[in-house]
């Protein structure tokens, strides 16, 4: 529990002549701080387990006792405790747990229970003769966690599905990054928090560091970074630099696993277990750490009304003007929500790289301020709500889509599904109460299509309750289950919209039974909907669910336009000397182009594009990632454009054509009130 005097531990070591000792490495690390423990020169080896084993414990480790050999163990009590064993030298990057032990085997699997390539994580999974018969009274639950081995061989050969995400390294020896139920989704991305953690900890002035999810002042997730300086640097006045910190996590790590901020404790709040209490974790509010440069306060009406936008879009309570946009938290769509409000609040239209070249704000307030001296004003009317009854048009990406879909009537190739985990315990009619109610906000969920004359029109109709499928596995094996699981997720999917019919929505609940809860399945035809779209579905079906199980009112306030206001809207302003400016521009843009890849094939090309497809996932090491991120900046790039750069050099290889086009989607939402809204935003755009 914690209660240990590591001072009476150390002369105890040293008295009696110890030379094996096993420890955890909360007491590992308590031991290696005390000032005798250089002296337990007997101590030939130690064992290390029951919890995570840091790299800056290692290295503090061999710094005190260099002769003594420390050695990891890893095991859950299912696999008879220790399952995996390494000893451990200084320069690690990761938690290492090293090889299976006599009898004993090990995979790292997908959620299809396919095995995974070395560098990629996945659960881990132990199986071999230490494997426990399975929990006393509890058939549910051993069927769940034991399952069938797939890899032995054997007749009823078993594996232990640990909960633990790992991945083998180069070397053939195992990694541990954290639980799975440590894994949460941040803007689009999955992300392992103990990935995010190791990286804290590798930097010298972190002594612990722990990284939670957490709902930032506008509603979106943000991952906070958890930081208890190191002896050196607390001697030292104790803060760490925020700025340093976020560019040492950066060095190693993407930029979708960067901590938007970072907040620092004397001490992580523990369980009496001795594990984090992440639920203990303070809200970033006053407590997170400052950027790396001081505060300095806007000197301009320019600068504070910008700082009022940066404070909104990024969710801080105060912005100075020497803060840097990126460093605060801000990323590619947040930096379109703040020129979407600068042209609210300066009437005048920049593009989005303006921030990218002029990251902090007094930059950005002289590029406003510049383009307001210039007269470069709004080219584009407001956007207002109809006039009732007027017959709504489709927008120009919508007549794409529904252009193919006369062209090829029945694909699923524009259907857009998603799923959310639910708990065991479900309210179905509130979570039906609350997809009814988001149909009935956005009228892009009540949209079909049909033709008016010659031309197509949206046709919205009044809200009616949504059918929810029920799908009950809970009966089912685990395997049986898994395969039926997938095969509804492919079904959902896959299966057509009618769009002059409707709905172009349908949702489905899966129970899955064994302690795994339910799976919500929905499923979109792109017409209504983007990327951006399904995220603003899922965060108000979650809020609403939550607010109507508990008998409460719908807190979402009224939206200001739809989706057919935006198509209008579009098409009387994309017209005449704006339309032809536009298709001036891209004719320019696109002349002479090439109207195909010439790649090697080796069967003739077919006349017309068939639906087959497949995904071959590439892998980049640390080192070649971190390479890349340092070549980016130093060319004055982010890591997207170079990536696109080397997609662009690698065609050129295959094909040899000095010109070619990649296709790039971007978001579309350039204006505040396409923010909340379901729709078809999203454009694919060719960079040559």
């Amino acid at each position: 529990g914690g209660h240990y005097d590591p001072d009476y531990l150390v002369r105890t070591i040293t008295s009696e002549g110890v030379t094996v000792l096993q420890a955890v490495p909360t007491l590992l690390e308590r031991l290696a701080e005390s000032e005798g423990f250089g002296g337990c020169v007997s101590l030939r080896r130690v064992y290390c387990g029951g919890e995570a084993l840091r790299p800056r414990l290692v290295e503090k480790f061999k710094a005190r006792l260099p002769g003594a050999e420390l050695c990891n163990l890893y095991g859950p009590t299912e696999a008879t405790i220790d399952a995996t064993f390494r000893v451990c030298e200084p320069g690690l990057a990761a938690t290492p747990i090293g090889r299976p032990v006599s009898n004993a085997r090990a995979y790292v699997l997908d959620a299809g229970m396919r095995l995974l390539p070395a560098g990629v994580a996945g659960e881990l999974y132990l199986g071999g003769e230490c494997l426990a018969r399975g929990y006393l009274n509890r058939a549910g639950l051993t069927a769940e966690r034991f399952v069938p081995d797939p890899f032995s061989g054997e007749a009823g050969a078993r594996l232990y599905r640990t909960g633990d995400v790992a991945r083998w390294d180069a070397a053939g020896e195992l990694e541990y990054l954290g639980r799975v139920d440590g894994q949460v989704k941040v803007r689009g991305y999955r992300i392992e928090l103990g990935e995010v953690e190791a990286a804290l900890l590798s930097h010298e002035g972190v002594r612990d560091a722990a990284v939670a999810a957490r709902e930032g002042a506008r509603g979106e997730m943000m991952l906070v970074a958890y930081v208890v300086a190191a002896e050196g640097a607390a001697e030292g006045g104790g803060a760490i630099n925020a700025g340093e910190l976020r560019e040492h996590v950066r060095r190693v790590l993407p930029e979708y696993m960067t901590p938007s901020a970072f907040v620092q404790l004397d001490s992580l709040p523990l369980t009496p277990s001795g594990k984090v209490d992440r639920n203990a974790l303070p809200a970033p509010d006053g407590a997170a750490l400052d950027a790396a440069r001081a505060y300095v306060a806007p000197r301009t009406p320019t600068e504070e009304l910008l700082a009022g936008v940066w404070e909104h879009v990024l969710g801080r309570e105060r912005v100075g003007r020497d803060d840097d946009f990126f460093l605060l938290g801000g990323h590619s769509l947040l930096a379109m929500q703040v020129i979407a409000r600068i042209r609210d609040s300066f009437r005048v239209d920049l593009p989005v790289r303006v921030i990218f070249d002029s990251p902090t704000l007094a930059e950005l307030s002289t590029r406003v301020e510049t383009a307001m001296r210039s007269g470069a004003g709004l080219t584009a009317p407001p956007l207002l709500r109809r006039t009732e009854g007027e017959q709504s048009p489709l927008s120009y990406a919508q007549q794409r889509l529904w252009f193919l879909d006369q062209l090829q009537p029945g694909g699923n190739a524009y259907n857009l599904p998603a799923e959310m985990n639910l708990g065991d315990e479900v309210d179905a009619n509130a979570l039906a109460q609350a997809l009814g109610e988001v149909v009935r906000r956005h009228e892009a969920l009540r949209t079909t299509f049909a033709l008016a004359g010659e031309e197509p029109v949206q046709l919205i109709h009044p809200p009616a309750p949504v059918e929810i499928t029920l799908v009950d596995l809970s009966a089912l094996g685990e395997s049986e289950r898994q395969a039926a699981t997938q095969r509804l997720r492919d079904e959902h999917a896959l299966r057509p919209f009618d769009l002059s019919a409707g709905p172009l929505l349908r949702a489905a609940l899966v129970r899955l039974g064994g302690g795994r809860g339910h799976l919500f399945l929905l499923c979109l035809h792109h017409v209504v909907s983007d990327g951006w779209s399904m995220g603003v579905l899922l965060s108000e079906t979650r809020r609403l669910y939550a607010e109507f199980r508990r008998g409460l009112p719908s807190p979402l306030p009224e939206l200001q336009v739809q989706y057919a206001d935006y198509a209008a809207w579009q098409r009387q302003w994309l017209r005449g000397e704006a339309l032809a400016a536009e298709l001036d521009h891209w004719k320019r843009a696109l002349d002479g182009a090439p109207t195909l890849l010439e790649l090697e094939t080796d069967h003739p090309r077919k006349p017309s594009r068939a639906a087959g497809g497949a995904q071959a996932p590439v892998v980049f090491t640390e080192e070649l990632s971190r390479s890349l991120r340092e070549f980016g900046r130093r060319e004055g790039a982010t890591l997207f454009m170079t990536l696109m750069a080397g997609f662009h050099a690698l065609l050129h290889r295959y094909t040899g054509q000095d010109d070619v086009l990649v296709g790039t989607p971007v978001a579309g939402r350039a204006r505040v009130e396409l923010e909340p809204l379901v729709g078809f935003f999203v454009n694919m755009l060719p960079v040559r």
